[in-house]
């Protein structure tokens, strides 16, 4: 099993002709993923990559029934892309572009709440579950099952792979792995996720990677003490970070203590969670406590 995605899920892809769509389409193509179409205005009625082009989402959605979205298009037209596939009835939004305005990403968001419709990212690698379904840019063959699966949840794109690799060192695979993005506003956070894995039967363990800057690793603190049963490893990068400097990501900024990567350890700590210093590590993690 998996969460959010899988085998028959029915994909588009919103700038479904631009290079960076068309480069990372092949790849997702060629992992699985049930790709049924894509959408560039103006282009509607050609073919690519042996998908049909639609003008708009709401006719790709009416002519073959998709059900989520990935997003490929430049960071002014986001906020609009979101908004056409939530109303056009899409149920998840992956939007891998980076520089989202954060006023764009606001409306968008509220728009999709309002909807009903999910979004991962923006400024993220995707979702993937292992075997079944890429949405992304991630390296598929980093991904795989194995007898015991672990649910991977990153707001980083290296350090989900980093993660994914040290998992499957370890002789565990992965059921689905998310990078949530490090923008100040976002889609999906761990406190949305974490109960998702926890419900999920395939999932025998969740890894945590967060990082410094924004409360989404304090926030997910009450979650799982009060939600979440399984055994979670996490690993906080930006632990030698100054304050008041960004680094890297949007939110990767240190605004408080609860913000530091010292603030965040010891919060998820005190919820029983297995924090490790660094991602070498985390293999070596859930094999101790898996074991």
């Amino acid at each position: 099993m998996s969460i959010l995605v899988d085998k028959n899920t029915k994909v588009i892809i919103q700038g479904f002709t631009g290079q960076e769509a068309t480069f990372h389409a092949k790849e997702c193509i060629e992992y699985g993923t049930n790709i049924v179409g894509g959408v560039t205005p103006f282009k509607g009625g050609t073919t690519h990559l042996d998908r049909e082009v639609f003008n708009t989402v709401k006719e790709a959605v009416i002519k073959t029934g998709a059900d989520v979205s990935l997003i490929f298009v430049p960071a002014k037209f986001v906020a609009n892309s979101i908004i056409e596939a939530a109303n056009a009835g899409i149920k998840l939004a992956v939007v891998i572009t980076e520089h989202t305005p954060v006023n764009d990403m606001l409306k968008a968001k509220n728009f999709a709440n309002k909807c009903g419709m999910k979004i991962i990212g923006p400024n993220c690698p995707g979702i993937i579950s292992s075997n079944e379904c890429k949405l992304g840019i991630m390296p598929g063959m980093v991904f795989k099952k194995s007898f015991t699966n672990i649910g991977l949840i990153s707001k980083s794109g290296t350090l989900t792979y980093e993660g994914a690799n040290q998992i499957l060192k370890e002789g565990y695979g992965i059921s689905t792995a998310i990078g949530i993005g490090g923008d100040s506003v976002i889609g999906l956070t761990y406190s949305e996720l974490l109960p998702m894995f926890e419900k999920d039967e395939d999932t025998k363990a969740i890894v945590l990677i967060g990082e410094i800057g924004g409360s989404l690793e304090i926030e997910a603190c009450k979650v799982i003490k009060e939600q979440i049963t399984k055994p979670i490893v996490a690993f906080i990068a930006g632990q030698s970070a100054p304050k008041g400097k960004r680094m890297g990501h949007a939110g990767a900024i240190i605004s408080n203590e609860d913000s530091t990567a010292k603030g965040k350890m010891k919060a998820l700590s005190e919820v029983g969670v297995n924090v490790v210093q660094s991602p070498a590590h985390i293999g070596l993690k859930l094999k101790e406590i898996l074991k």
